[in-house]
């Protein structure tokens, strides 16, 4: 055996397996939804989180919060509130104290009213709830003002927005980061997209398969997102984790063709389209802000997805040369195939 390609494809395979087991939930760590309401000089700020999905340090406070225990409560709501910061207008507005708005089903919703000096006309959100919550924490907000509505993505280094009530802003490029965070760090998708691309094929079929990944994806998003099609979040997680399995069962019971994996990557790509929605859906979008909102988070996810290819093609170029692309496909596969199965049980009956 060449031992300069088995320590490459051993590489390739632990990479997969790094990603798969120190990732934590679909969108590649926990995800919150805030929603800023201002009227005159008064804000209500609530945020939604779900404690399954947060660290450990913070998962066992939150789960305790949500059945009333009052000191818990008092120190975790105060904790994150102070790490939320509103600006009206050059002079800071002042928090009141928080409260459990919400605890239904597994999510929680924390809510604070903050006092301006005056009427709002400019306003700047500062959010470092992810030193509390953790690096790969997000939080996606939606600013309502005077009939208008602006989204916002925060990220640990992109912790500050601005909006002004005069004018019309979308946050665009904030879903486009998220877009690409979503492939990049999100385990389900990328392992995914690794199954499909360890067959090799030349660039233009790589192309398709996923740009058919982000069509599909695209379309169930959007038809999720205005409620036209909704599936239960359990299901689709499931689904999501069986086309995972599925696709690296094919690696491994026949030689995929890989001309036509663009048909496969479409299919599943429906399912996964669905796996995002509910982050859009809780933020609550009017039509106007939604289709930017789409458009830069799918742009965000078909750039994602081409840095993978980018990293991966060079790789499997590599490989072929040297022989030993059969045992890196069916070692890999075999790997993935196991997450697949270990996640579709999890997702379904745990």
């Amino acid at each position: 055996m060449n031992r300069g390609a088995a320590k490459a494809g051993g590489l390739v395979l632990l990479a997969a397996l790094a990603v798969a087991t120190s990732a934590r939930s679909h969108t590649g760590g926990s995800t919150g939804y805030a929603a800023i309401a201002i009227d005159d000089a008064t804000i209500r700020y609530t945020l939604t989180l779900w404690p399954a999905t947060l660290p450990a340090a913070i998962r066992d406070d939150m789960q305790a919060l949500r059945v009333g225990d009052p000191v818990i409560r008092d120190r975790v709501l105060l904790a994150l509130v102070a790490r939320i910061a509103l600006v009206a207008d050059g002079r800071p507005c002042r928090a009141g104290a928080p409260s459990l708005a919400r605890a239904a089903g597994e999510s929680v919703t924390l809510a604070a009213v903050f006092t301006c000096a005056d009427t709002v006309h400019e306003l700047r959100v500062r959010d470092d709830v992810f030193d509390v919550l953790g690096g790969d924490h997000h939080t996606l907000a939606r600013v309502d003002a005077a009939g208008r509505t602006w989204q916002l993505a925060f990220a640990p280094d992109a912790r500050e927005a601005k909006v002004r009530l005069g004018e019309s802003s979308l946050g665009v490029w904030g879903f486009v980061r998220l877009g690409v965070e979503h492939i990049i760090t999100g385990y389900d998708h990328l392992l995914f997209l690794v199954a499909l691309l360890l067959p090799g094929g030349g660039f233009g079929a790589l192309a398709k398969i996923v740009t058919a990944f982000t069509a599909a994806h695209s379309v169930t998003l959007s038809l999720a997102v205005l409620d036209v099609v909704v599936l239960p979040d359990r299901l689709v997680e499931a689904v999501i984790a069986l086309s995972i399995a599925a696709v690296a069962a094919e690696n491994l019971v026949r030689r995929a063709t890989v001309g036509r994996r663009w048909i496969v990557s479409l299919c599943f790509g429906l399912v996964h389209g669905f796996g995002f929605s509910s982050a859009l859906r809780e933020l609550g979008l009017p039509a106007q802000g939604l289709v930017a909102s789409l458009l830069g988070f799918n742009v965000g996810v078909e750039l994602g997805q081409g840095l993978v290819v980018a990293v991966l093609l060079p790789l499997m170029i590599v490989l072929r040369q040297t022989g030993q692309e059969p045992r890196l496909v069916w070692g890999s596969s075999m790997a993935i195939l196991l997450v697949g199965l270990v996640l579709f049980v999890e997702r379904t009956f745990l």
